[in-house]
Parts: C-alpha cells; structure tokens; sequence
C-alpha cells in the first residue's frame, strides 16, 4: 500500500541515491529525522498499548524494530503511517508534526494486500492511477519497477498464479514506484520460506542502497533486523510497551544476509542484542501462559 509520494515527486520516478553528505562546519545542516516519535503513548480504552516511545529514524537510515510478541511493533508503524493518532505525544515527519496520512510514505504489509481480480502489472500501477497518471506512462513505469524487481514478463500473470515470493516482488514493486521517501515494513517476510526470504532480503538491501529510502522495518526475526539494519530498536513486553534499548549495527555494507551472518562481529552482535531482550521474550511468554491457564 503506497499512501502517497511526497510533495514535488514524479510518480514511478525514483532517483539513485546521493553519496553520502559531510556536514561538518561550513556545510549544509543535516535534514530533520524522517520519522521522529517523540514521547508517544498509544492506548486502546484502559489498555495501553505504547508508553512514552522516543526513537526515530534519520533521513535514509534503515531502522529495525525488535520485541516480543504483542510488544507494539505494529502500532508504531500505524502511528508512522498516520493510520493511528497518538493519545499522547507527537509523531514528525522530517520535522513537520503529522496530521492525517503520511504522504511521505509507503506501506508494506505482512499479508497480501494485492487485488486478486488485477494482473501484476495492474497491481503494481494501483497508485499511479488513482494519482491522476496517463495509462501508458504507469504502463511503462509498472514495467519498469516488474523488471527491477525481477518480474520482467510476468505483469500480465494474476497473484493466484505467482507464488508467494513473487507476490512479495509485486507489493515491493507496487510500494516504490510512488517514489516514498519513507518506507514502513510490517514483518514482509515473515510468511516466505527461509530461501525465498534470503532472496527477498537480498533484493530489499539492493533497492534500499540504490535508492536509500528512509526505512522503518518491524521483525520478529533478530537475525533479519541484524542482516539489514542500520540500527536496532529493542522493545520491552507489553503492556506499556517503550523502547529499552538500541545497537548500532556496524557491518560493512553492501551485505550479502546469507553471508554476513557467518561473519564473527554478527555473532556478537547477535548475543548482545539478544542478552538485551530475552528478559522481556520471556516476560511475554510467561504473560501468554497465565492467560491460556485463566
């Protein structure tokens, strides 16, 4: 699901990624954050869901946000998304407090979120129509972006035809070609087996230094977060779920995920991410056994 391009953007027509900037003295100040939650409480009735999560994402900065089942992963990303307004606090969106949808970004749900009655192709061109788009210029960019995500000849093929790696390309490809600058992720993968996935992280971290979107990206998996990320987020186990820590994840990029995870400083990363948050996977389990007891 796109929401929609920010302001100025041509539909479908991403540009490569700048190098990176020094801003040192004499130098253009850095950009705001992308996304900034800025002490943001969520709560549902009495239930509440998130409690005072400060974190952000910085301008072209892949953020992955790790935690125990029903920790509010998710409701986060709504917040981002402005699907879901904060009970407290302010979520900024390159320094601008959001009101409404975000328009900088674009959304990649856990499930299959394409039209079963439209080819791939038709799918992946959804958002250019509804932007007002000629037909056969979003005929020419959806092609484009089938191609860039290795579908080249498969746009007129409908999604009960493709499997599930392929319908994954086609919400990747349907996501990027309303040019976000932000990208929200909810667990995308989470359904592929293990190498698809591989395949589909692959081609995520091509996308993403080709292009280098501000990405916020939700995982139950600590060794995809790792694989990706420039920085993981730690929450703690709901309720009242807020962030308890973040690493920095120094790894050389590119990155082949496959590859790195064979790497010695994954493995300690790996063991110090996870020392950090088997107390609250384990709070949660715990939790989880008392309701199923009650």
């Amino acid at each position: 699901m796109t929401l929609a391009t920010h302001p100025g953007a041509h539909p479908g027509a991403l540009r490569p990624a700048m190098p990176a900037t020094d801003h040192g003295a004499g130098s253009a100040a850095a950009p705001p954050p992308a996304l900034l939650f800025d002490h943001v409480t969520v709560r549902f009735g009495a239930y509440t869901a998130v409690s005072d999560a400060h974190l952000q994402v910085a301008d072209g900065e892949f953020v992955s946000i790790v935690g125990p089942t029903g920790c509010g992963k998710s409701t986060l990303l709504n917040v981002a998304a402005g699907l879901l307004e904060p009970t407290e606090g302010d979520i900024c969106v390159y320094g601008r407090s959001l009101a409404g949808l975000n328009r900088a970004a674009g959304y990649l749900f856990q499930a299959d979120a394409l039209m079963p009655w439209r080819t791939a192709l038709r799918n992946v061109i959804t958002g250019l129509e509804y932007a007002g788009t000629a037909r056969a210029e979003a005929e020419r960019l959806g092609n484009e972006w089938l191609a860039r995500v290795g579908l080249s000849g498969h746009g007129e093929r409908f999604p009960h035809e493709m499997s599930g790696g392929m319908r994954k390309r086609v919400a990747l490809a349907q996501t990027l070609i309303r040019d976000p600058r932000i990208v929200l992720m909810d667990e995308p993968f989470s359904a592929l087996d293990v190498q698809t996935r591989v395949l589909m992280e692959n081609e995520l971290l091509q996308l993403w230094t080709t292009y280098r979107k501000s990405v916020l990206f939700i995982t139950h998996d600590l060794e995809e977060a790792i694989s990706l990320s420039d920085r993981v987020i730690i929450l703690s186990a709901g309720p009242s779920t807020h962030p308890i820590a973040e690493f920095k994840i120094d790894l050389e990029r590119p990155r082949d995920v496959a590859e790195i995870r064979m790497t010695p400083r994954f493995v300690e990363l790996y063991h110090l991410i996870w020392d950090a948050m088997k107390e609250e996977v384990l709070k949660a389990y715990e939790r989880n056994q008392r309701k199923l007891a009650d």
